[in-house]
């Protein structure tokens, strides 16, 4: 087994591409065939795989979760942190705070198109951290 904490760089709302930060973990690991667990330690951001080669994709997804659970909606209790912090918890909800993905001869086995991101739900700037597994 081999396991490292990354904190990554802060970033405002949207997705963020953090597969070559999880490439750099799996390749010091030397593992070769096994499983890479990616779990991200907040509540208020998540973690999804999708496609990197089309920036159209991820402005869409952002657009539709920024329709589906808009800000400041009269009907949240929770604002603690302004009217962005409940709708980035139902966010963060109906996504997924961890992906596991096979690592074949010593590589992430992605899909040509796909790449992991951190889906920042939050409109301020914000410093996340995930802990990386790789067994």
């Amino acid at each position: 087994m081999h396991q490292r904490r990354v904190v990554l760089p802060p970033s405002t709302r949207g997705l963020h591409d953090i597969t070559s930060t999880v490439e750099e973990v799996v390749a010091e690991s030397a593992i070769s065939t096994g499983l890479c667990h990616v779990f991200l330690q907040h509540t208020s951001a998540s973690l999804v795989i999708q496609e990197n080669a089309d920036p159209d994709v991820l402005a869409d997804l952002n657009d539709w979760f920024t329709g589906a659970v808009p800000d400041g909606a009269r009907h949240y209790r929770h604002a603690d942190e302004g009217p962005d912090d409940m709708p980035a918890h139902i966010r963060a909800a109906i996504t997924q705070t961890s992906v596991t993905v096979p690592v074949i001869d010593g590589t992430l086995g992605l899909g040509t198109w796909q790449g992991i991101y951190l889906f920042e739900h939050r409109t301020h700037t914000h410093r996340r951290a995930v802990v990386i597994t790789l067994f």
